[in-house]
């Protein structure tokens, strides 16, 4: 099992890994250790090496005055290029298309003002599965406690009201006011990123970038993330019984949905694609995590609104398998979709369920689709019937010179 996080065709890694930096950047996060007690042993540069290791190459910011010591220090790194954004929710839009292309996006903003901007997009990521690192450049670790009202607030001596609202929309907040514990704080918050797939909050006071710390005295360690893994026993009964359904089936279909880019199983359901020979569809949400020129890519399945003649090959199958999907009110179009659920598998990052029968747990999708690959008959029944109904658009005839 790979622990990869970076993927250029979202699923397909661009660094070597995790806690590996970006191909060709490696001279950025070697070098030699700043000594103990050295003026760059700071938890600024700690952020800035972090990030370049991860896989991070560009940083989305808006400039404020309680991340500018912070800013400084990502600006020094050079394995980090610094990008100013127009306002706080375009730089987290711009980290959360980054983590789509590259695994992992990260933004910094400034307290309140820019934290509750930005809250916005990282919602969206937060509900897309994307890991991104959002910063807040926080209050002077001087000020908690003391019952003072700061600017960028709502004139409350409250500093919890941006953490709080992070809170649903993020799988950890680190408050960073203090050394002593900042380091376990901001290496939590990355790793828990990494391994959720979810975006986290950091907010760094702002006296604290620059104060070197015997915390930060040595490069940062690599992360080793244990993968996930699938449950052997688990997988051969959910293969098994899926084979059989899909076997016995006289025009099944597939169907991507957006979670494959969470599973990491776009190729997987690619290859099976290819070894099966069924129609092959996408969901409005997973369009561009599979290729649309694969010989039996028939379109978007979006019931009513579905691309021309794709709907009625998908409703029409007698099995149809569905991976990684998400059946909202926006891609079931009103929940009207023609579907039955006893002719369904339905994969989900960690889970099969077929029909109304059997479901399997502890089964990650990539090996379920890769084991499913060597056990199904090729059946291309249901491309055929879509080749023999598609009517492909009209062109108007080329018109001969002189032609009336």
């Amino acid at each position: 099992m790979d622990t990869n996080i970076g993927a250029l065709n979202s699923c397909k890694p661009v660094s070597g890994g995790v806690g590996s930096p970006p191909n060709g950047a490696a001279a950025a996060i070697q070098g030699p250790a700043p000594p103990v007690g050295a003026p760059d042993a700071t938890m600024g540069r700690h952020i800035a090496r972090r990030l370049v290791q991860i896989g991070i190459t560009d940083v989305f910011s808006v400039p404020g005055d309680f991340n500018l010591t912070l800013l400084d220090h990502l600006i020094a790194e050079p394995g980090l290029n610094l990008v100013g954004c127009c306002n706080e929710l375009n730089a987290g839009y711009a980290a959360d298309g980054y983590a789509r292309a590259r695994g992992v996006g990260a933004c910094v903003v400034t307290f309140t003002v820019g934290g509750l901007s930005v809250l916005n997009a990282i919602a969206g990521a937060y509900s897309e599965n994307l890991p991104v690192v959002c910063i807040v450049g926080g209050p002077n670790s001087n000020d908690y406690g003391t019952n003072r009202i700061l600017h960028h607030t709502i004139g409350l001596p409250d500093f919890s009201q941006e953490p709080r609202c992070f809170q649903t929309v993020t799988c950890f907040q680190a408050v960073v006011n203090n050394l002593e514990d900042a380091h376990e704080l901001i290496d939590t918050a990355i790793s828990t990123a990494l391994k959720e797939s979810k975006p986290v909050y950091i907010s760094i006071s702002c006296n604290l970038p620059a104060i070197p710390h015997l915390t930060f005295s040595r490069e940062p360690v690599p992360f080793a993330l244990s993968p996930k893994l699938t449950n052997p026993m688990g997988l051969e009964a959910a293969v098994e019984a899926a084979a059989e359904f899909l076997n016995k089936a006289v025009k099944p279909v597939m169907v991507g949905g957006p979670k494959l880019r969470v599973a990491k199983a776009c190729d997987a359901f690619v290859e099976l694609a290819d070894a099966s020979g069924y129609a092959r569809a996408v969901m409005p949400s997973a369009k561009g995590l599979v290729p649309e020129h694969h010989p039996h890519f028939i379109g978007t399945y979006w019931g009513a609104v579905s691309t021309a003649f794709c709907a009625e090959i998908v409703e029409s199958a007698d099995a149809y398998l569905f991976a990684g999907p998400i059946f909202n009110d926006y891609s079931s179009v009103g929940y009207s979709l023609l579907l039955k659920k006893e002719k369904a598998i339905i994969l989900q990052p960690d889970r099969v369920v077929i029909g109304n029968g059997p479901s399997f747990g502890c089964i990650l999708m990539k090996d379920f689709l890769k084991a499913l690959t060597k056990r199904l008959k090729q059946n291309p029944t249901a491309y055929e019937n879509y080749h023999r109904i598609y009517v492909p658009d009209g062109h108007p005839l080329k018109c001969e010179p002189k032609e009336s």
